[in-house]
């Protein structure tokens, strides 16, 4: 029960009591990974080894990072290399290296997943992995372990998804059609375009070509390509679209006369585009979304920062997105000026804006959303998704942002079984921090209970305009 709250007394038995004024409240997961093909077709599970560590990029990289190559993870290959299939093999390998992990949230997370949903307590390790891989696949042949079930039994009431504009939605469409989005919740789909924004995407031309057929629109232009972006999103908020989300490799955002957008877009489609092209058309698009998103209301997620697919060695045996990411330093105060000057002030646009640069929490974070009523800040998430990176936020941003210029929890997972381990561990922090102010006289009691219960529920829920709200 006083998991993670804090070891003095005093502030422990607050930090409990806080926390059950959120411990029951429904999850809301406003960004995240899972496939929604899971849910729609609600398919038993895989083996454990393709549940907790093949699609698990936290879990392969350490693994990886002492020697244990991704082919023997069962991460599959482009370059035709042999890929390990045997589940208990990969199970085995995850079990033997189990200390690798100590101290890491992945343990954390595991752990809690174990215990919590599959109910086994005993300790994973070389002696005891077979025991738990036969129990994990006796429990996953059950149905009350199929992904509908733990939908409801997880208390999910909104679980939002990620998928490009060039993606059809089926797996969406067939869960609409089933009525289906487990009692009192339901799933629904994110826009994600990076992929055609990027001209430094390999297969880039390829993919707007793709948007044209999709959407009957010339991409030739620039205006018909706005169009057919324009007409994508439309669909995307008829399925349930509540926000976009945005993965460029900074936070630089510029506004361009129609004019100056179109030549540069005919420079880019043409294959012309160098490197300080593609990053002022990323730049540019950003505000385009910005503007677009005063028109259809999708609320804007900015995750900037990242230097995708930075192993090449990886990225050339297992492609693009298994773990090869790294952080990288990012000015969010001169990149995202242009953008905050034309509508950081206008009450229609929402950003919530996430980093990988925890340095930038003080000193540029904080102040910005502490001064532009569009700007909210993410959680910590990926490589900051932790108990000290969750502490670190609240800490740094606290005194400047307040607690409602952010924007609650966003587990940002792949990993569908983690979920509720994720959301427990944020909800667990935030009542150590509550009740630290409370300890020292600074927040009265019943104020941090309330506000607990916003961080963890209220405040997601109506940022990202998942309560039916204009």
């Amino acid at each position: 029960m006083t998991h993670l709250f804090p070891a003095e007394p005093t502030v422990r038995q607050i930090a409990g009591e806080l926390y059950e004024h959120a411990r029951h409240l429904p999850l809301i997961s406003p960004h995240g990974h899972v496939d929604p093909a899971l849910l729609a077709d609600d398919t038993p599970f895989p083996d454990p080894a393709r549940l907790f560590v093949v699609p698990d990029h936290y879990v392969t990289r350490m693994l990886a990072s002492q020697g244990i190559p991704q082919s023997r993870l069962g991460v599959p290959s482009i370059d035709g290399s042999e890929v390990e299939t045997d589940g208990r093999a990969i199970w085995r390998l995850l079990a033997g290296n189990w200390h690798l992990f100590r101290g890491t949230p992945s343990r954390l997370w595991t752990e809690k997943v174990l215990a919590d949903v599959f109910g086994i307590d005993k300790r994973l390790g070389a002696d005891t992995a077979d025991e738990i891989y036969d129990e994990l696949s006796a429990r996953l042949a059950e149905p009350e372990y199929r992904p509908r079930a733990l939908f409801t039994r997880f208390n999910l009431e909104v679980l939002a998804t990620t998928e490009s504009p060039l993606d059809e939605l089926a797996a969406h469409a067939k869960l609409a059609a089933d009525g289906w989005g487990g009692p009192g919740g339901r799933v629904i789909t994110t826009f994600r375009p990076d992929n055609l924004v990027d001209p430094e995407w390999p297969g880039w031309p390829e993919r707007v070509a793709a948007l044209g057929e999709l959407t009957g629109r010339d991409v030739g232009t620039y205006p018909g390509f706005l169009a057919a972006l324009r007409a994508r999103r439309e669909l995307f908020v008829a399925a349930g679209a509540t926000s976009s989300d945005h993965g460029h490799p900074t936070a630089a955002t510029l506004v361009l006369d129609d004019g100056e957008a179109a030549v540069l877009y005919r420079k880019a489609l043409g294959g012309g585009a160098d490197e300080r092209d593609a990053e002022a058309f990323r730049a540019h698009m950003l505000t385009e979304f910005a503007r677009m998103s005063l028109e259809d209301g999708l609320v804007m997620q900015l995750h900037p920062g990242s230097v995708r697919n930075h192993d090449t060695y990886l990225y050339g045996r297992h492609g693009r997105d298994v773990g090869g990411d790294i952080p990288s330093a990012t000015d969010y105060v001169r990149g995202l000026r242009p953008l905050l000057d034309a509508y950081g002030h206008d009450p229609r646009l929402r950003i919530v804006l996430y980093t990988l640069d925890e340095t930038t929490f003080t000193r540029e974070l904080a102040p910005l959303a502490g001064g532009y009523p569009a700007l909210y800040l993410g959680a910590p998430w990926w490589f900051l998704d932790s108990p000290e990176g969750l502490r670190r936020f609240r800490e740094a941003v606290t005194e400047t942002a307040g607690f409602y210029n952010t924007a609650g929890f966003a587990d940002d997972t792949r990993a569908f079984c983690s979920i509720p381990a994720r959301h427990d561990v944020a909800r667990r922090i935030d009542a150590g921090f509550l009740a630290r102010l409370v300890a020292e006289g600074r927040l009265p009691l019943d104020e941090a209970a309330e506000t607990i219960a916003d961080l963890a529920y209220h405040l997601p829920k109506r940022i990202f305009r998942l309560d039916g709200a204009s």
